[in-house]
């Protein structure tokens, strides 16, 4: 099927020591490109959080943020700085004894000195905070790919639809294409005997040669036969997508546009100049959807 690159997923969970909330954001991106914030003293499970992402995620701009909030005690240590506070002590005391100030140092006034006294995570299990973080990760990425699913189907829909009016701009270029011919050879018969007079006879021989090589410059089937041949393949990549098809996409829509743009050098007619240039705007616009899609 085809997903687009942008999507949202969020999901939150408890293990009773730690409620986690994950956020996941993606956009367009050549390549997937996945970044992940998190508390630093996580950081040892990113390359897990990363591989999780990359099962459903193939391309696009991908953001993971995780917000983790401890309520268990056994989730944190407190740590007393036994030198620190010596010399804050000895410190505080010099300064009495050499300004002449009154008041103790008392225990509460030293523990809220800084550094004193702090509460340091204490994580020794790695492999319970991967297992607890990989649970809301999940979820989150399960609800990323939904939303992907969903937007990649409506980037389906407009884009066939698009095809379908570029297929109808062909079957008209067709069919002016084979009057443009005769019109030609037609205009120039008459044209010709404005230049010798009705008097003499036009050579006929001429105006065919003529026709003939105009023809052959300003012919277009193969350039409507390859487009049409890209409409087609384009809407069964579509409809069969089995993988991330993006890159394929963005190529044949690559190839429209080459033979679009040939079609138009080489028609000297108005009208179908007028189509081409029509044609080439639903190009742009199935290219600009194409680039949204995984």
């Amino acid at each position: 099927m085809i997903k687009s690159m942008t999507g949202f997923g969020r999901s939150e969970y408890s293990d009773g020591k730690r409620n986690i909330i994950v956020e996941i954001r993606s956009v367009n991106h050549r390549y997937c490109d996945i970044s992940v914030k998190m508390p630093r003293r996580y950081s040892f499970a990113e390359d897990k959080i990363k591989a999780i992402v990359k099962e459903t995620a193939k391309r696009g701009k991908i953001d993971v943020s995780i917000v983790v909030e401890n309520v268990a005690a056994e989730d944190t240590n407190i740590q007393l700085n036994t030198e620190l506070a010596r010399q804050y002590m000895d410190r505080l005391t010099e300064l009495k004894e050499t300004f002449g100030l009154e008041g103790d140092i008392t225990l509460q006034f030293l523990s809220e000195l800084p550094d004193v006294m702090k509460a340091v995570p204490d994580v020794e299990d790695e492999q319970e905070i991967i297992d607890a973080l990989s649970v809301p990760v999940r979820e989150a990425v399960r609800r990323h790919d939904e939303m992907k699913i969903v937007e990649g189907e409506k980037l389906a829909q407009d884009i066939i639809k698009r095809g379908q009016i570029i297929a109808g701009y062909v079957s008209e270029v067709e069919k002016i294409s084979d009057e443009v011919t005769k019109m030609y050879k037609d205009k120039l018969a008459d044209r010709i005997r404005e230049l010798i007079g009705s008097n003499l006879e036009v050579p006929e021989e001429r105006i065919i040669t003529e026709a003939a090589i105009f023809a052959d410059k300003s012919n277009v089937t193969e350039e409507l036969v390859r487009l049409d041949s890209h409409i087609r393949q384009m809407e069964s990549i579509i409809k069969n997508s089995r993988q991330p098809d993006g890159k394929k996409l963005d190529f044949i829509v690559q190839e429209m546009n080459r033979e679009a743009n040939t079609t138009g050098s080489k028609s000297a007619d108005i009208g179908i100049t007028n189509i081409v240039v029509e044609m080439k705007s639903e190009i742009e616009k199935i290219r600009e959807q194409v680039q949204n899609i995984e």
